[in-house]
């Protein structure tokens, strides 16, 4: 997928555990690492805006696109 997730990255800058991160933005720790791991479809702003919130960062500290590889595309 051409969005990368840097959830990893804040956490640990943050010196922060999934456990605590889930727990403060309230939502389970099974769906933060759905989102952590790259395996969502789809974030709500809500999520996203508490994310940035505990985390005090942008939106760009924790998503980022990256271009798909042309052999795999093909």
């Amino acid at each position: 997928m051409p969005i990368a997730v840097d959830i990893d990255v804040m956490l640990a800058r943050r010196k922060m555990s999934v456990g605590e991160l889930a727990d403060r933005v309230g939502i389970t720790p099974a769906n933060l690492a759905v989102l952590k791991n790259g395996r969502a479809k789809a974030v709500r702003f809500a999520t996203l805006a508490a994310l940035c919130e505990v985390l005090e960062c942008q939106p760009g500290d924790l998503l980022r696109w990256e271009a798909e590889d042309a052999a795999a595309a093909g």
